[in-house]
């Protein structure tokens, strides 16, 4: 059971028949304990599926509003409540994006997979000069854009938009010889379960030794894995090997999970699902 504030909107997500037979009870807890004017429902994860249960998608009290917006550490941010990822936002990058914030300062800054800017606008308010983003989903840079305008503190003219696919993107700045400060690399769950590794293993291995040499000497890579198909000893191996192929001298010089309020059962390590690493490049 997930259960997300942006404002006065609260979205739940149950993904399992469990969570499901106490939906009553858990609708009627947060009607009670917050002061939230609209609970809206987005119980369609692909999870569902296994369990034979239908998506459920729509209001449970209230009215969603036609904005929904959410203030994080000074920044506005639009949100997609309906129809964006999970509930809309990545709160679990809450932490993640408050550190970037705090490296970009004077770093030229690639953010791939950059879904709706969470990670652009907090590397444009920690000083970075410029930030390039890429995506493939014109809604969610859309969207993005739409944020960036509601922070009118912040440098539009160094926010450059890219649609396209992420693969084919980080091969064409190759080629076109890009290079960047900083690099966030943030992508879709492309392991749902161990059974997905293999094939997670080259994609993920794929765009860090792209991202590896588009990193300038002294650069750092916030590169994350959301798959909980792929633990921290995987993630970092399939990091080292992209490192090796790229011929990139990089040290771990930090972690990321995520924010305290995604606690993990020791009985259910998959539920440590966010990890990343912070890497430097040699001079």
């Amino acid at each position: 059971m997930i259960a997300d504030r942006y404002g006065d909107v609260v979205v739940l997500q149950l993904g399992a028949a469990g969570a499901k037979r106490w939906r009553d009870a858990l609708v009627a807890g947060l009607r009670r304990h917050t002061d939230a004017t609209c609970l809206f429902e987005r119980s369609d994860a692909d999870v569902r599926e296994r369990e034979g249960l239908p998506a459920r998608v729509g209001p449970l009290y209230g009215t969603l509003p036609d904005a929904v917006t959410l203030v994080e550490d000074g920044l506005v941010y639009r949100v997609d409540v309906a129809g964006g990822q999970k509930t809309g936002f990545y709160l679990d990058q809450r932490d993640n994006r408050a550190r970037v914030r705090r490296l970009a300062r004077g770093r030229e800054t690639l953010n791939v997979f950059c879904y709706t800017g969470g990670f652009t606008l907090a590397a444009l308010a920690g000083g970075a000069p410029r930030v390039l983003s890429i995506d493939s989903s014109a809604p969610a840079l859309a969207l993005a854009r739409d944020s960036l305008a509601c922070n009118p503190q912040l440098p539009a003219g160094a926010a450059e938009w890219r649609d396209a696919d992420a693969f084919t993107e980080l091969r064409r700045l190759r080629d076109a010889a890009a290079s960047f400060d900083l690099i966030v690399l943030d992508p879709p769950k492309l392991a749902p379960t161990a059974h997905h590794a293999e094939k997670a293993s080259r994609a993920y291995k794929d765009i860090n030794l792209l991202a590896l040499k588009l990193l300038r000497p002294g650069g750092l890579l916030a590169t994350f894995s959301c798959s909980g198909g792929v633990d921290a000893a995987l993630f970092r191996k399939i990091v080292a090997g992209a490192a090796l192929d790229a011929r990139a001298d990089a040290a771990v010089i930090g972690h990321f999970a995520a924010s305290a309020d995604h606690p993990c059962s020791l009985a259910f390590p998959e539920g440590e699902y966010l990890k990343g690493l912070l890497l430097r490049k040699a001079r």
